[in-house]
């Protein structure tokens, strides 16, 4: 595998991230720095740590910010000294490769009311269209996973985007191709601009330099894991061309998920506006 992610061992487990449904955590690698690690034996187990590889290399082809990747190392003395024992049981089954987005210090999540006056039309438009494309449902108004940083909107937490990756025996590429009608949801539909018009574009910036850039930055030991693994004898670069192949297939024009996203856009226009709630 080529092109892949900075390995790094974590030192200190400093804070459990209680927002989120996984209960990632801050943690201090051995050089200092501090990660958001999504743990391999949370709930949403090693799929969700993919997920957040694949979709992070996509925004950033659109021109959308992510922040940094690295991959992860807990050793077995790590964290032993937690005392909850729900964190506990999650840094045991962890044991190995999990995958952090760098820590940025200070920043704020968007609340949902303010985030659509926060981003302009083309921010929204490439966000829109990305969450579509990725099947990403947690960018509601309830959960829109925004956060702002240095001057900057930063996109945080794909691990439920690529629903077809948790059942690959109904994965079929009519399903790949299909629309994502969850989008109707997205806290920046009625922000973006023509998302039929913009497709092309987007679409184009999806080369196929990026898709091979993306799947080799997972790691073997994520795709070797027996709960992504189709087979009894784990074949991480048959699992890494798979993931390739139906990237690729839901690129295909026409691409019916811009289609309905922009018939969804347009709908939401036409309806008199709605309260926003945060979740709670």
């Amino acid at each position: 595998m080529t092109d892949s992610l900075p390995r790094l061992d974590a030192a200190v487990y400093l804070a459990p991230l209680r927002e989120g449904g996984s209960l990632p955590a801050v943690v201090e690698t051995v050089d200092g720095a501090a990660w958001v690690v999504k743990f391999r034996g949370a709930g949403q187990g090693p799929r969700a740590l993919i997920a957040e590889i694949l979709v992070a290399e996509l925004a950033e082809a659109v021109g959308l910010p992510v922040p940094d990747r690295g991959l992860i190392l807990l050793d077995e003395p790590f964290g032993q000294g937690e005392g909850d024992p729900e964190i506990q049981d999650i840094l045991t089954a962890s044991r190995g490769m999990n995958v952090g987005l760098r820590y940025m210090d200070g920043a704020f999540n968007l609340d949902p009311v303010a985030v659509p006056e926060s981003v302009d039309a083309p921010f929204a438009t490439a966000l829109v269209w990305l969450d579509a494309f990725v099947t990403n449902p947690d960018r509601s108004a309830r959960n829109p996973n925004l956060m702002f940083w240095e001057g900057r909107t930063w996109l945080i937490d794909h691990g439920a985007a690529l629903y077809f990756h948790h059942d690959w025996t109904r994965v079929t590429p009519e399903r790949l191709r299909a629309p994502f009608p969850p989008i109707r949801d997205h806290i920046l539909l009625t922000r973006a601009g023509n998302l039929e018009e913009a497709d092309v574009g987007f679409a184009a910036r999806i080369t196929d330099e990026v898709l091979d850039r993306a799947v080799a930055r997972i790691p073997d030991e994520l795709l070797a894991d027996p709960l992504v693994a189709a087979g009894a004898v784990p074949d991480p670069p048959a699992e890494r061309s798979r993931y390739r192949e139906a990237l690729a297939t839901r690129l295909e024009g026409p691409r019916s998920f811009a289609r309905e996203a922009e018939a969804l856009r347009r709908a939401a226009l036409d309806q008199p506006p709605r309260r926003l709630e945060s979740r709670r």
